[in-house]
C-alpha cells in the first residue's frame, strides 16, 4: 500500500529541487530526513539533505550553480564548499537545505544505487537506497540516527541486503577511527530479524 502524504513543504521543496538539479545535469540524491520517510518510519524533519557528486575540482562551480537557486545560509559558502564539501542554503521561508559534495568511491555507488520514489501528489524524488540511508545513518552516528536504522530495518525487513551495509560501512568506520559504530550496528541486526 503507497503511502499518502497530506499537503508536506519539505517533501514538494525536495521535488523542486530535484528538478532543478537535473535541470543543471547535477548527478544527486536526497539523503537524510526526506529519505527517511521512504525507507523507515516517516517523521517530521526541519531540512532537506542531498548529496551532489562532484567528483574533486568542481566545488566552486557547483557551488555557483546552486547559489543561483536559493541564497546561501553562511557568510562564505564558496570557502565551505571548497574546504567543508557542503553548502547550506535556505529557501524563502528559511527551510535549510544541505547539499553535501560527494566525491568518494563510496559517494559514487550510493549515485548508483538510488531510485525514483514517486510521491501522490508532490512529484518524483531520486533517494538513496535504504542501505545507504542505514549506512550514512550509523556514520552520523547521534541518537536520532540509531532511531531512524531500527525503523529502516523493521520496516524494510528482509528487503535489506544487510551484507552490502556491512560491507560499504567497515572502511568508513575504518576511516573515522570509531569501530564501536560497526559494533553498534551488528548489535542492532541481531536484535532485529
Amino acid at each position: 500500500m503507497a503511502q499518502k502524504f497530506g499537503s508536506n513543504n519539505i517533501l514538494h521543496l525536495a521535488c523542486q529541487l530535484g528538478k532543478a538539479f537535473e535541470e543543471r545535469k547535477l548527478p544527486y540524491c536526497w539523503i537524510g530526513g526526506v529519505t527517511v520517510q521512504r525507507w523507515a518510519k516517516p517523521r517530521q524533519t526541519a531540512d532537506v539533505d542531498a548529496m551532489i557528486f562532484t567528483g574533486f575540482g568542481q566545488e566552486e562551480s557547483i557551488c555557483k550553480q546552486l547559489l543561483s537557486i536559493y541564497p546561501s545560509r553562511v557568510e562564505s559558502p564558496l570557502e565551505l564548499a571548497i574546504q567543508g564539501r557542503i553548502v547550506l542554503l535556505a529557501d524563502e521561508l528559511g527551510t535549510g537545505i544541505d547539499i553535501s559534495l560527494g566525491g568518494l568511491p563510496y559517494e559514487e555507488r550510493v549515485l548508483d544505487r538510488s531510485s525514483i520514489w514517486e510521491i501522490p501528489d508532490h512529484g518524483a524524488l531520486k533517494t538513496c537506497s535504504a542501505e545507504d540511508l542505514v549506512v550514512m545513518k550509523a556514520i552520523a552516528n547521534r541518537p536520532q540516527d540509531w532511531i531512524d536504522i531500527e525503523n529502516t530495518l523493521i520496516r524494510q525487513q528482509k528487503r535489506i541486503d544487510r551484507q552490502l551495509i556491512l560491507s560499504e560501512l567497515e572502511p568508513l568506520v575504518e576511516l573515522k577511527e570509531e569501530p564501536e559504530i560497526l559494533a553498534e550496528l551488528k548489535h542492532r541486526f541481531s536484535a532485529i530479524k
